[in-house]
């Protein structure tokens, strides 16, 4: 996509990115060996503006909407998909949440804010061992049971991150059966980091992906939280009322574009390698033979094609409104294919490079770790693929 055809908000949002892309990048060579967890570059996107961008403008930030943030996480996961990916639970909750406007307008003001002034960051707590997958409809293990003034949290929650940076953890908790829900319900329990009881454990760090993104282990054990801060109150076994797919859209739609820019940074890094690499035996760059450029054409399909659709999809939900009822089919399909264009890319690129990719003496090694991670994000292949397949049958 050209500058000239971006909004002045875009282009904003892509030079901040583009600057925290290359700061990140030479930290995270740096970090991912040992899994350390990159604190400095959260203070960054602070004080450069970065997650102001997403802050309604009512409460300080430039209120950007769903494109635009797709376009500037692409450019962010170039530099580091562990932090893009990282940053990014803030950015599709406080997305969301400024078109819900589904938490009570006092609490979501006082996380804006927080972020504006602060640089606070949001994650939220869903994932268990026992669980599974949330996006499968299982029910939480951990629980919030009723005390004076407000609730007691007791369990454990598995891939937070961020999780040294967090300000606030919207924990999904489980509740007993009352007169009002018989079979119990379910809920989002916001914690709020320090709070006694609250504990974190590092077992992340020698991941296999995104090492130093701090998806921590969270334990709660009697974690106390306010009354009015237990959010998103929904009885099991009650009619959910229909609408546009808002968590879907901005959870998906930015993860995919953070995987898209793993991918390009994938397909820059082989094509720097093949121009420099000079054989002796070939006495010129590796990049004048057909057959590294049809690799690197490979690539370029891919990532071309997932990128055209994913900014028709982005751009049709932040324009077009009236149309996000029925988009569930389009956002799966980007997903899909951003994710997927990733793990081709890495995988090329280091077909192209041969054993100096298996080193660290190129980055190729680690884009295809941090690749794989998109494909775990829901909504999994296997679910896109059905839900594709039902829409075409209908």
């Amino acid at each position: 996509m050209h500058s000239e055809d971006m909004t002045p908000r875009q282009q904003h949002a892509i030079a901040i990115a583009e600057q925290l892309a290359d700061v990140f990048a030479a930290r995270a060579e740096a970090n991912d060996p040992t899994g350390i967890f990159a604190i400095q570059n959260y203070v960054d996107l602070h004080t450069s503006g970065y997650l102001r961008l997403i802050v309604p403008a009512e409460y300080g930030g430039e209120g950007a909407d769903l494109f635009d943030m797709v376009l500037a996480q692409e450019r962010l996961g170039r530099g580091d998909g562990a932090t893009a990916m990282a940053v990014d639970m803030t950015i599709h909750i406080i997305g969301r949440l400024s078109e819900q406007r589904s938490w009570p307008e006092p609490i979501f003001a006082q996380i804006c804010q927080e972020i504006v002034a602060e640089g606070a960051l949001i994650n939220a707590a869903a994932t268990e061992s026992e669980l599974g997958s949330p996006s499968r409809g299982g029910l939480p293990a951990t629980s919030a049971s009723p005390t004076a003034g407000g609730w007691l949290i007791n369990g454990r929650k598995l891939f937070v991150s961020m999780a040294p940076a967090l300000r606030y953890i919207s924990t999904s908790v489980g509740l007993a059966p009352t007169e009002e829900a018989p079979q119990g319900a379910t809920a989002n329990a916001l914690v709020r980091a320090g709070t006694p009881g609250l504990r974190l454990e590092d077992t992340w760090h020698d991941a296999l992906s995104l090492r130093t993104s701090g998806s921590y282990d969270v334990h709660y054990q009697d974690v106390f939280v306010p009354e009015a801060w237990l959010l998103d109150y929904s009885p099991i076994g009650a009619s959910k009322p229909a609408g546009p797919p808002s968590g879907m859209a901005w959870f998906s739609l930015t993860l995919a574009a953070v995987y898209l820019g793993v991918g390009q940074a994938a397909c820059d890094a082989i094509c720097s390698y093949a121009r420099e690499r000079v054989p002796t035996a070939l006495g010129r760059p590796i990049a004048t033979l057909p057959n590294i450029q049809r690799h690197v054409g490979e690539i370029q399909v891919a990532l071309s094609s997932a990128r055209i659709v994913l900014y028709d999809v982005a751009r049709t939900w932040a324009l077009h409104p009236d149309r996000r009822d029925s988009m569930a089919p389009q956002i799966a399909l980007a997903k899909h294919l951003c994710t997927n264009a990733a793990v081709t890319a890495s995988d090329q690129a280091l077909r192209i490079a041969g054993g100096f990719g298996l080193t660290r003496r190129l980055p190729l090694e680690r884009f295809l770790r941090d690749a794989r991670a998109g494909l775990t994000h829901p909504p999994n292949d296997d679910a896109t693929f059905e839900l594709l397949g039902k829409t075409a049958l209908a």
